[in-house]
């Protein structure tokens, strides 16, 4: 028999060699480029998965707050009334329920329920998207696997489009704001606790003014019921998701599953809620997937998240000076402390005038409590007196992100002045008279922005005449925007007695903790404040 040619000899030989990996080995660009585009596809797909997950996260703030402010208008608001009726008239919250000093009570301590929007909202959220999320895999021949691992971002790239187009949904809805949810009951129990609460004082009743007294109580409190909703409204609840993307993005849960990135979530949590709480029925059919674990869910007993008690613990030793015994609830009541001390400290730079000390207490204080937007406009006033007008324009821009205030318009309309931007400076202000159609000094300042010849949408011009404040300008602009006059109260259909003009104040009391070398300061709170006379 011939012998085999050598040739085909050192052809098998080689080819041994490439698959022990002896030889250098060059990728094709076809592959490379395979490879490159997965890669793209799945950081596509897990930066949509984290947008779903904050507007979602958004929406649900949006969501259980307005339960939370449905159950302040029934239990808080009554006791407000009473109150304040109690060293006044019963027409007094119908007189006096647009007043600034009501609506900045409002506003101090809804501020401090929002401040909590993590706590009380992030975990349910994130369980929920991800509840969502799973039931779009639930047939895959993977699905098993999955259900053991959790879900991965390689394994759902078949569902990117759909994915993608639901955050297109999300995206194209308006944005999230605070509405009565349609389920909740009426405010009719909130009116009789109010009437019950007035019922005991016979001796107060005698008085002249307390004639026809329910109809008076029934229309102030449906009227400051109604200042509630639109002080509410004045907070930006996409602010606050911004503020949280930490917590939705790496912090998913402390079962052991993988955090690294967003594609891997916990299904472990999954699991263990629909043993506990079993499976809603067409909850498989549904993108939604909300409302597990909240009493009551789209009914009228709906709990109301807020009220429950934040008493687990999960604190690090540093983070109150070495007491080590807190629960969560009293965490954040010690860390808005911490955060006012700063403040004050920075408060007294400023009047010193030593304004980059006060700077860095300002930013200590907002490093502190970040969902606070008050701390910005601090920050803000400091880098004005400095001339520092870009920092301050944004300090406000974060601040008017959580809360649309008088005070952030203001503030960024002298920055963007001075940044030579009267255009964006003419739009905050106006901004700011929507918010306070009669501050005279926003009114002066815009007249001195807008031309006489353009004074824009809104705005009617006229010789000012007679004040001697307006002589600077020699024209004064008039801003009547649309949202105070939709607003505008109509007169009240009884006469008022002097008991109902009374001066009030409503303050709120110290917080204490248990706490070494702490002194107590205020605490904006609901069911933590009392009602004085200053006249």
């Amino acid at each position: 028999m011939p012998p085999r040619p050598t040739k085909k000899r050192r052809s098998k030989r080689r080819h041994n060699a490439e698959d022990e990996g002896l030889l250098d080995l060059h990728i094709p660009p076809s592959m490379d480029m395979g490879v490159a585009q997965t890669m793209t596809s799945i950081a596509q797909m897990e930066r949509c998965i984290a947008r779903i997950l904050l507007l979602r996260y958004q929406h649900d703030i949006a969501r259980l707050f307005s339960t939370r402010i449905h159950n302040i208008a029934l239990v808080y608001i009554p006791k407000l009334i009473h109150n304040c009726v109690a060293l006044s008239g019963p027409a007094w919250v119908a007189n006096n329920a647009d007043s600034e000093e009501l609506r900045d009570f409002f506003r101090a301590a809804l501020a401090m329920d929002l401040r909590q929007s993590g706590e009380r909202v992030a975990t349910k959220s994130v369980l929920w998207s991800y509840t969502a999320i799973r039931h779009f895999v639930s047939h895959l021949p993977q699905h098993s696997y999955m259900r053991q691992r959790g879900l991965h971002s390689l394994r759902l790239l078949p569902f990117y489009p759909y994915l993608k187009a639901h955050l297109q949904s999300l995206e194209a809805a308006p944005p999230p704001t605070f509405h009565r949810p349609p389920l909740l009951g009426s405010l009719i129990p909130g009116l009789e606790l109010l009437e019950r609460h007035c019922l005991v004082r016979d001796k107060t009743r005698k008085h002249p003014a307390w004639d026809d007294w329910r109809m008076k109580l029934k229309l102030g409190y449906e009227r400051l019921v109604d200042t509630l909703w639109r002080t509410a409204r004045e907070f930006d609840v996409r602010g606050y998701g911004l503020v949280l993307r930490e917590k939705l993005t790496t912090k998913w849960c402390d079962c052991g599953c993988s955090t690294d990135h967003l594609g891997e979530v916990c299904e472990r949590t999954v699991r263990e809620d629909e043993e506990e709480a079993g499976k809603r029925a067409g909850k498989e059919r549904e993108w939604d997937g909300r409302g597990s674990g909240v009493w009551g869910w789209e009914t009228e007993e709906e709990e109301d998240v807020w009220e429950c008690r934040l008493d687990f613990g999960g604190l690090e030793a540093d983070e109150c000076d070495g007491v080590d015994d807190m629960s969560i609830g009293e965490l954040m009541e010690w860390r808005y402390i911490k955060a006012e001390r700063a403040k004050e400290k920075g408060n007294d730079a400023f009047k010193k005038q030593d304004f980059e000390l006060a700077i860095r207490h300002y930013i200590h204080a907002h490093e502190i409590e970040p969902e606070l937007p008050h701390y910005q406009l601090n920050l803000a006033a400091a880098h004005l007196k400095l001339e520092n007008w870009s920092a301050a324009e944004r300090a406000c821009t974060l601040a008017l992100g959580q809360h649309k205030s008088g005070k952030g318009y203001w503030r960024r309309a002298k920055a963007r002045k001075m940044l030579r931007r009267p255009e964006d400076a003419a739009r905050d202000l106006r901004m700011m008279l929507r918010l306070q159609p009669n501050n005279a000094e926003a009114l002066a300042e815009l007249s001195s922005l807008v031309s006489p010849q353009h004074p824009g949408p809104g705005c009617s011009t006229h010789a000012s005449s007679s004040s001697p404040s307006s002589s600077s300008s020699s024209h004064l602009l008039h801003i009547h925007p649309a949202p105070p006059d939709k607003h505008r109260r109509p007169s009240l259909p009884f006469s008022l007695h002097d008991v109902d003009q009374r001066k009030l104040k409503i303050v709120s009391l110290p917080l204490e903790l248990p706490v070494p070398r702490m002194e107590s300061l205020n605490y904006p709170s609901w069911d933590r404040f009392e009602v004085r006379r200053v006249d």
